[in-house]
C-alpha cells in the first residue's frame, strides 16, 4: 500500500511540474493563435460606370467588393477599413459603390482619395458621405488607436481656390519642384499644418496611454517613387519619435509596395481596380507582438514582428 502512495504521490508531482512549468505557456501559444484584432481591409476599387480602360474594369469592381464582404463578414472581422478611391469620378457612381458594401455586418471606416473628389462643388463636405466623422479622425480598440490621415488636405482638386489651403499647397509644391522632387502631379495631395499638429497631440496621447498605432493613408509615405504624400517627410519626421507606431498602411499606387524604415513597416496595398478578375482584398490580424495581412488575390501577404 505505502508503494501504491508513493507511485501516486510521484504521479501528482510530476503533474504538478507540468501544470506550472508548461501549461502556461501551452496556454499563451494557444492564445497567440487568436488575434486580437480582425480587420478587412480594401483599397481603389475606383466603380465608375463607364468603359473599361487598359488595365483598370470600372464595373468589375462590384462584383469584387461583394466577394470582399462576404469574405469579412464569413471572417467575422470586427471591422472594415477602406483606404481611399471608392470610386474613379467622385460622388456619381458614390450611391450604387456603398449598396454593395451595405451587407457588411461589422463597422466600416473610409479614407477619401483623389478620385472621390472629382467634380466636387463642396470638397470640405464630401467625407458626410461616406458616414466619416470629420476629414481625418481617430478611434481606439483594445490597445491599438487607429489614425486616419487625410493627405489630400493640401491639393488643388481638394481646395478652394483662394484658400489657405491653397495657399498652403501652392508653396509647397513650387518648393518641392525647386528641389528637384517627383511627387508634385496632380493626383497627389499632402497634409496641412493644422493635421500635423493634431497627429503629434493624437501620437503623445497614445504614448500616454500606452496604446499602439496603426496609421492609415490614401497617398503612400513611403517609398519616394512620384506616388507619395507630397510633404511625406514632414509626417516621417513625426512618426519617427514614437516608436508607438507599429504600421503605415495605405493604397494610390495600384501595384502595390513595401518598405521598412527605423522599425516601421510601410505597405502600399495593391488596388483593387487592376485586372479583369483578379481581386485585391484581405484581413489585417493583431496579435500581442506581430501584425499579421493575409492577402487575397492580388493583395501581398505580410507578417511583422514587434
Amino acid at each position: 500500500m505505502k508503494q501504491i502512495g508513493l507511485k501516486i504521490k510521484q504521479k501528482w508531482k510530476f503533474f504538478s511540474i507540468f501544470i506550472t512549468c508548461y501549461l502556461p505557456h501551452l496556454l499563451s501559444t494557444a492564445q497567440s493563435s487568436t488575434p486580437i484584432l480582425r480587420i478587412g481591409i480594401m483599397a481603389d476599387m475606383q466603380y465608375a460606370d463607364k468603359t473599361d480602360h487598359g488595365s483598370r474594369f470600372y464595373h468589375n469592381s462590384l462584383m469584387k467588393v461583394d466577394t470582399a464582404v462576404d469574405f469579412f463578414n464569413r471572417n467575422k472581422v470586427d471591422f472594415s477599413m477602406i483606404l481611399g478611391d471608392l470610386v474613379d469620378e467622385g460622388p456619381k457612381d458614390l450611391p450604387l459603390l456603398l449598396e454593395h458594401l451595405s451587407p457588411l455586418k461589422k463597422p466600416k471606416y473610409c479614407l477619401l482619395g483623389n478620385h472621390d473628389y472629382v467634380n466636387v462643388s463642396n470638397p470640405d463636405l464630401l467625407h458626410n458621405t461616406l458616414g466619416m466623422p470629420y476629414k481625418y479622425y481617430a478611434f481606439t480598440k483594445g490597445k491599438w488607436r487607429f489614425v486616419f490621415l487625410n493627405t489630400n488636405a493640401l491639393s488643388e482638386y481638394a481646395t478652394t481656390a483662394h484658400s489657405a489651403e491653397r495657399s498652403e499647397w501652392i508653396s509647397l509644391v513650387d518648393s518641392l519642384k525647386a528641389s528637384g522632387r517627383k511627387n508634385t502631379e496632380p493626383w497627389n495631395g499632402g497634409v496641412d499644418h493644422k493635421q500635423l499638429l493634431w497627429l503629434q497631440n493624437e501620437l503623445a496621447q497614445a504614448r500616454k496611454d500606452k496604446k499602439h498605432v496603426i496609421v492609415l493613408t490614401h497617398h503612400p509615405l513611403l517609398p519616394e517613387n512620384g506616388y507619395e504624400t507630397l510633404n511625406n517627410r514632414q509626417v516621417l519626421a513625426l512618426l519617427y519619435k514614437f516608436p508607438e507606431v507599429k504600421l503605415v498602411l495605405s493604397g494610390h499606387n495600384h501595384k502595390g509596395n513595401f518598405v521598412q524604415e527605423n522599425n516601421i513597416p510601410f505597405v502600399t496595398m495593391e488596388g483593387m481596380i487592376e485586372t479583369p478578375v483578379s481581386n485585391a482584398y484581405g484581413l489585417l490580424e493583431l496579435y500581442p507582438k506581430e501584425i499579421k495581412i493575409k492577402g487575397q488575390g492580388r493583395l501581398s501577404s505580410r507578417v511583422f514582428k514587434f
